[in-house]
């Protein structure tokens, strides 16, 4: 029977594509998982991972740890590195054979060239960059209620509605979309890395996992390009997402930026390790580059720690920081929306606070 994207009825189950690279699985891979998870208990279906690759049976199980139900895999030795003919080819023949209600994928840059591949070849759509995802009306009701400045007891909802609802920044992240996608199958969409929350890991489900495999189908003719070798950047990114301590710097830096964000370097080394973050203001005038930058169109973080320094706050940058653990921010205004989300806050020059807050830490450092 031919693949037909529009037969909604024919499609169930979520699906999420599990990256790996060099046989080792990716962190997104267990976020995705994780909402996967959600997603699946809200519409009552199955959570299935899919892994590509060459020999990587051994390391499937693992995402059953994280709440998958089964893991499909394909292996093949033209699968053993990232190729768009080849992945494309594959993950699509899987969909159109057993037709997932959704596809997930990580907005790594081998989703984000994966991911529309698969979406023009299976004839559906796809909503790129999600910062939030929802099947149940109920829950997406109350994200609005929570995360938006909508009227929400004056508006009228599809209560029966079970599409996807899937949003991202829009306009420069100066806006929030719901998208959904009623008349075509799968649901696709690639989702921002450290947005989701990775769910504690579960041995006993991941020893229940089944595992299915499944033989892909390539010809010579299916493979157009040839990886022949893989060359690592050996420039160092700063690791915002699994960071402990993030000490963030905005455009209250710029009368002296250097020193600044010597500060900011200096803060974080106190707090223990901790590394530097940045608005996006400072990012487009080319004084942060772009791996420092968290907000809605940068890195949406959860540290135990994040400071704010000289940020007044955007709504963009506060949906990437706000569900940290503990949230400081010194700023020259006391009408800063930063200090709506901060549970301390500083109203001063960060030229003048930051030391002094160094110098409290390690008296109390010393003082131990």
């Amino acid at each position: 029977m031919a693949f037909n994207s529009a037969a909604i009825e024919e499609f169930q189950d979520i699906w999420v594509f599990c990256e790996q690279r060099e046989g080792k699985l990716m962190n997104t891979d267990f976020e995705l998982i994780s909402e996967g998870r959600k997603l699946a208990d809200e519409r009552g279906s199955k959570l299935v991972g899919v892994l590509l690759g060459d020999n990587v049976q051994g390391i499937a199980k693992e995402l059953g740890g994280y709440g998958a139900d089964k893991v499909i895999v394909c292996e093949d030795p033209a699968l053993k590195d990232y190729t768009t003919d080849a992945y494309s080819k594959v993950l699509c023949d899987v969909v159109m054979d057993k037709k997932p209600e959704v596809l997930l994928i990580g907005a790594s840059n081998i989703g984000r060239d994966l991911g529309p591949r698969c979406a023009a070849r299976l004839h559906t759509g796809l909503t790129a960059d999600c910062t939030h995802l929802d099947i149940d009306m109920d829950k997406y009701i109350q994200y609005l209620k929570e995360g938006s400045t909508l009227d929400v007891d004056s508006m009228t909802f599809k209560m029966e509605d079970t599409n996807l609802k899937m949003t991202r920044p829009a306009f420069g992240g100066h806006l929030m979309a719901t998208i959904i996608c009623p008349r075509f199958r799968p649901c696709m969409s690639t989702v921002r890395p450290g947005v989701m929350r990775r769910a504690p890991f579960d041995q006993a489900k991941a020893d229940a996992c089944e595992i299915e495999l499944v033989k892909p189908v390539l010809g010579a003719d299916d493979i157009r390009t040839q990886v022949l070798e893989v060359v690592k950047e050996t420039k160092e990114i700063v690791d915002l997402i699994g960071a402990d301590v993030i000490v963030s710097v905005g455009r209250g830096i710029n009368k002296d930026t250097a020193k600044g964000i010597e500060l900011a370097k200096k803060l974080a080394d106190a707090l223990g390790g901790g590394v530097v973050g940045s608005s996006r203001a400072l990012v487009d005038a080319g004084v942060m580059s772009a791996d420092h930058q968290v907000g809605q169109t940068g890195k949406t973080v959860h540290p135990k720690v994040y400071v704010a320094l000289g940020i007044s706050g955007a709504i963009q940058h506060k949906a990437g920081m706000q569900d940290s653990e503990l949230i400081i921010a010194v700023n020259k205004k006391a009408t800063a929306p930063i200090f709506d989300v901060a549970d301390y806050g500083i109203c001063g020059d960060l030229f003048s606070v930051v030391p002094m807050m160094i110098e409290a830490i390690e008296e109390a450092k010393a003082s131990k």
